[in-house]
């Protein structure tokens, strides 16, 4: 039987979508292929605490890389985390060359990446890139200093052309994403493949179908499910929320993430707002967000342009209408608005969301909100279910894998 090599920087029981995403392709292609899995000490989200043993499971071998981690959100750390992983990755390639039809890897950028790409191609090895982001960019936009975000562009935008122009084939998360590194990256067109991120849309429907009805009218809930990171700009969703000044409504934050305790502290400054935090178990996001009636996706300016963020699909199949705070041009933006399950305003505009949030108060009418979640779970469903996205993965693999 054929052997497909699976690289991933996070997988179960780290409860992230990329985690899950690489257990859903292992899953698929464990019925037709042998699957080797490399993977590192578990440690996303920051915050989270995890066993290191690794469930023993007979359907397909789970390799523990003893690689260097570092789930803070710190420049160097996260470089030496990257090159670690990717080096023993590596070495572990190199003593096993002949046993592998084909690499899948959807690791840390940018060294890792550069790592694993050049030793599969010394071995004619194919592998398939998974893109979840666009580095360095998306690390460098967040730089107050041009000069210095100019500087580290400038050594490491080479590195990002020699993994596309040297990886078999590249999976990019949103149109625009394709477009981008075909443009900045003169990356072949024909080796890009579109599959968006997806949520497994039946933990969703399963849990609607069995959760007894429980609504609280008295208190209007807006929520933020995900990572409590520095791109989510959550300190500036609780100042705008507080400033509202919104009688009858709560704020509700889930997750965790490297900013969650300077966020609960913030938080702590407004005494007469309800605000409260909530630990997300894994395998509870339908659960979880079942207790809100408004879902909110704030990003800082930037980060939504390359990708769709995993939060949205999520968000849709809850049925729950959404406010995004994000820029209007991106594919996220155009997501709400096409399937009518919410509003969206500029990114970092204050008095923008504060505006939303009053207007949302305005929706306090059950039959529109359940519209609107309704609007959003049939869209999600035609365009990030898994049914639809994963076969599309498992499909370019296999045609690599001969």
């Amino acid at each position: 039987m054929k052997t497909i090599l699976i690289i991933t920087a996070v997988f179960p029981p780290e409860p992230i979508v990329s985690s899950r995403l690489s257990f859903d392709i292992v899953d698929n292609l464990k019925k037709d292929y042998k699957i080797v899995v490399l993977h590192p000490c578990p440690t996303r989200p920051y915050g989270f605490s995890f066993d290191r043993k690794v469930t023993k499971t007979e359907q397909y071998e789970d390799i523990l890389i003893d690689s260097y981690v570092c789930p803070q959100s710190k420049i160097l750390g996260r470089f030496y985390e990257s090159y670690s992983f990717g080096l023993h990755c590596k070495k572990y390639i190199a003593r096993h060359r002949n046993d592998f039809s084909c690499i899948y890897v959807n690791s840390w950028p940018l060294f890792s990446q550069a790592l694993i790409v050049k030793i599969a191609k010394k071995y004619n090895i194919p592998c398939v890139l998974h893109v979840q982001d666009i580095y360095p960019e998306s690390f460098t936009n967040k730089m107050k200093s041009r000069f210095v975000s100019c500087a580290i562009q400038s050594m490491l935008l080479p590195i990002d052309k020699y993994i596309l122009n040297n990886v078999t084939h590249v999976l990019a998360i949103s149109s625009s994403m394709k477009k981008y590194l075909i443009k900045k990256r003169k990356v072949d067109e024909n080796k890009i493949t579109v599959v968006e991120n997806w949520q497994n849309e039946d933990e969703f429907v399963a849990y609607e179908n069995r959760k007894r009805l429980n609504v609280d009218n008295s208190v209007l809930s807006f929520m933020y499910l995900g990572n409590i990171g520095p791109v989510a700009g959550i300190e500036f969703l609780i100042n705008s929320f507080a400033k509202a000044q919104l009688k009858g409504t709560r704020l509700i934050i889930a997750g965790s993430g490297s900013r969650k305790q300077a966020c609960m502290e913030l938080a702590e400054h407004y005494q007469n707002v309800m605000i409260e935090f909530k630990d997300v178990p894994d395998g509870k996001v339908p659960e979880v967000q079942s207790g809100a009636d408004i879902m909110l996706l704030p990003l800082k300016k930037g980060a939504a342009m390359s990708s769709i963020p995993s939060k949205l699909p999520a968000y849709m199949f809850s049925k729950k209408p959404i406010i995004g705070s994000l820029d209007m041009q991106s594919d996220t933006a155009r997501a709400i608005i096409e399937s009518d399950c919410g509003l969206v305003v500029e990114p970092e505009n204050e008095q923008a969301l504060i505006n939303a949030f009053k207007e949302a108060v305005q929706w306090w009418n059950l039959e529109v909100l359940k519209r609107k979640g309704e609007n959003g779970f049939d869209y999600a469903m035609k365009r990030f279910s898994r049914k639809h996205n994963l076969s599309l993965v498992t499909k370019i693999i296999k045609e690599y894998a001969f």
